[in-house]
C-alpha cells in the first residue's frame, strides 16, 4: 500500500533531524541558554522590577493630588394640608432634582517624612539593582562551575577505564604466568582484586557522569548530549595584578553584594529620617471647586437653583500625640539601621576573606598545575620501572599495581587542578567585582572541538 501525505511528512522531518549532524556545546552557548532560562536570574530581575515600583510610588506624596466627583438626585413625594376655607385635606406632590460636580486639588507643601520615604525608596531601588547585577555576576560562575563538573567527571571516567583496562591486561598477563608455575597464586588474586576494584570505581564515574549532565540540564533547561571539553594549551598563569591587597582594595571598592549592602544602609538611615519626621508639623493646600443646579417644584411651583462656589485653604498639623505608635516607628527604624549596618560589616569581612582565599587558590593552583604534570611523568617512569623489576623478580605485583594506580590519580589530579583554577580564578574576579561575561568568552576560546564530551545515556 502507498504511504499517504500525512505519513511520509514526518518521516521525511524525522529523517532529517537523524542526518543533521549533533554539535556540541562549549562553555559560551551554556552559559546562553543559562542566561535565558536560570530561574533564579529571572527572580532577581522581577524583583528588581517590582523594588523599582516604590520609587514613583513614593514619589506620589510628593506631587498634587487631584480628584473629580458628580451627583444625581432624584426625589418625589406628597404632602397634604388643610383648606380652612372648605375644611378639606388637600394632596399635592414635591419634585426635586439636582446635578453637581466639583473638583479638588491637594498639595503637599511641608511633609519631610515623604521626602524621606522617597529618599529611601531610590536608595532600596539601588539595592535591588545591585542584587540582580550579582545574580547576573552569579550565574557567571555557577554556569562555569556546573560545566567544569562535567569535564571533570569525564576525566575522572577516563582515568578509570584507563585503570581497569591496565587491570584487566595486568590479570591476563599474571594468569598466563600462573599457569606456567612463573608466579604464586596471590599474585593473580591481588590482580583479580585490583581489576574488580577498577570496575566498581568505573560504574561509579559513568553514574557521575549522567548526573552531571542533567546538572547542566537544570541551570539550562537543555538536555546536552555533548560537550566540549578544554584545549591543554589553555594557559595557566598567576592573577594579574600580583599583588593581594590591590585585589582586596578593588573588592571592598567593587563587589556587587557590598554596594548592595551599602545601598540598604543607606535606604534604612533614610528611613530612620522619615520616621522622625513623623513628630514635625505639616501643611497641606487644596483648592477645590463645587457647582451645583437644583430643579424642584412645591406646591405646584417650580424652582430653579443654580450654585457655585471656589475654596482654598491652608492646613497645618502638628502631631502630639498618637498612643506612642510614632516614637515606636522610630525605634524599629534605629535598629534596623543598626542590623544594616552590620550587614554591611559583614559582608565587607566575607569578602576580603575570599577575596583573599580565592588569590590564594590561583596562585597555588598555578603551582599544582605544574607539579601534577611533573608527576605524571614521573609515575609513568617509576611504573615502567616497577614493571622492569617484576619482570625480573625484584618487585611484586602488588607494587606494579600500586605504580598504574599512582599514574591514572597523576593524570586525573593534573586534569582536576586545571578546572580548580579555572573556577578559582572566575571566582576571584567575581569577588572582586570585575567578573564579566568577556572572562566567560575568554575560557570559552579553549574549547577544543576535537575533544567531544559525550553523554553516556
Amino acid at each position: 500500500m502507498k504511504p499517504s501525505r500525512m505519513h511520509v511528512a514526518p518521516l521525511v522531518l524525522l529523517l532529517a533531524l537523524v542526518a543533521r549532524p549533533l554539535v556540541a556545546a562549549d562553555l559560551a552557548e551554556v552559559y546562553a541558554d543559562a542566561k535565558a532560562n536560570d530561574p533564579v536570574v529571572g527572580a532577581a530581575r522581577a524583583n528588581y522590577l517590582a523594588q523599582r515600583e516604590n520609587v514613583p510610588q513614593a514619589r506620589a506624596g510628593l506631587l498634587p493630588n487631584v480628584n473629580a466627583g458628580s451627583n444625581v438626585n432624584r426625589s418625589s413625594g406628597e404632602s397634604q394640608t388643610v383648606d380652612f376655607e372648605t375644611f378639606q385635606i388637600v394632596t399635592r406632590e414635591q419634585e426635586s432634582a439636582s446635578d453637581g460636580y466639583s473638583v479638588s486639588l491637594n498639595q503637599t507643601l511641608v511633609d519631610a517624612s515623604r521626602w524621606f520615604d522617597y529618599f529611601s525608596a531610590r536608595a532600596g531601588a539601588t539595592r535591588a539593582e545591585w542584587d540582580f547585577a550579582n545574580a547576573e555576576q552569579n550565574l557567571i560562575t555557577r554556569v562555569a562551575q556546573t560545566y567544569l563538573a562535567v569535564l571533570r567527571v569525564h576525566a575522572l571516567l577516563v582515568s578509570t577505564r584507563a585503570a581497569e583496562d591496565a587491570a584487566r591486561r595486568q590479570l591476563e598477563q599474571v594468569q598466563q604466568r600462573f599457569d606456567v608455575g612463573l608466579v604464586a597464586i596471590t599474585d593473580v588474586l591481588d590482580s583479580q582484586a585490583a581489576l574488580d576494584a577498577a570496575i566498581g570505581n568505573r560504574i561509579l564515574a559513568e553514574g557521575d557522569h549522567d548526573i552531571f549532565f542533567e546538572w547542566l540540564r537544570t541551570l539550562t533547561g537543555v538536555a546536552y548530549e555533548s560537550v566540549l571539553d578544554l584545549a591543554d594549551e589553555l594557559p595557566i598563569v598567576d592573577p594579574a595584578p600580583t599583588n593581594e591587597e590591590q585585589w582586596v582594595e578593588t573588592a571592598l571598592a567593587t563587589n556587587f553584594q557590598i554596594r548592595s549592602a551599602q545601598a540598604g544602609l543607606t535606604s534604612a538611615e533614610r528611613n530612620l529620617r522619615a520616621r522622625l519626621a513623623g513628630h514635625l508639623p505639616t501643611v497641606d493646600a487644596s483648592v477645590s471647586y463645587n457647582a451645583s443646579t437644583s430643579d424642584r417644584t412645591f406646591f405646584g411651583t417650580p424652582q430653579d437653583l443654580d450654585t457655585n462656589s471656589t475654596a482654598y485653604r491652608l492646613n497645618l498639623s502638628v502631631p502630639l500625640f498618637a498612643g506612642g505608635a510614632t516614637h515606636s516607628r522610630f525605634r524599629q527604624a534605629r535598629h534596623q539601621v543598626a542590623a544594616a549596618r552590620q550587614q554591611l560589616i559583614q559582608q565587607e569581612l566575607t569578602v576580603t576573606r575570599d577575596t583573599r582565599s580565592f588569590f590564594r587558590a590561583v596562585q597555588t593552583d598555578v603551582a599544582r598545575v605544574e607539579a601534577r604534570l611533573k608527576a605524571i611523568r614521573s609515575a609513568q617512569s617509576a611504573l615502567e620501572a616497577t614493571e622492569t623489576g617484576y619482570e625480573v623478580g625484584t618487585r611484586n605485583i602488588v607494587e606494579v599495581l600500586q605504580a598504574q594506580n599512582r599514574l591514572f590519580s597523576s593524570q586525573f589530579d593534573y586534569a582536576d587542578s586545571r578546572y580548580n583554577y579555572v573556577l578559582n580564578l572566575l571566582q576571584l574576579k567575581q569577588a572582586a567585582g570585575v567578573l564579566e561575561e568577556a572572562d566567560l568568552s575568554d575560557v570559552n576560546g579553549y574549547a577544543d572541538s576535537n575533544k567531544e564530551i559525550v553523554r553516556l545515556n
